[in-house]
């Protein structure tokens, strides 16, 4: 294996990995941000008020966007093993 073929490798699995794990943090983001801004105005001090909307909006997305997430997976994981005789190969 060379140190180019060690790189993209690696290049490739932080793009879908950041590529997977996009939604939710995003979504969790947006929520956050909006529950955060809805205290301030209100003057609510509660410290836990932002972790059930979160966690509703994440698992929603996670259901919504799953199909998807294990398409990424797979064409990932095909391409790996597809490609696995040549980044093994003895020169």
């Amino acid at each position: 294996m060379s140190e180019e073929l060690v790189l993209k490798l690696g290049q490739e699995t932080l793009k879908t990995t950041a590529m997977l794990a996009s939604p939710l943090l995003i979504s969790a983001l947006v929520v956050g941000l909006v529950v955060s801004v809805f205290q301030a105005v209100t003057q609510i001090n509660e410290a836990t008020l932002t972790f059930i909307p979160k966690m509703i909006v994440v698992g929603l997305v996670l259901v919504l966007a799953a199909p998807w997430m294990m398409d990424v997976m797979n064409h990932f994981t095909v391409q790996l093993f597809e490609n696995l005789g040549d980044m093994v190969r003895i020169r």
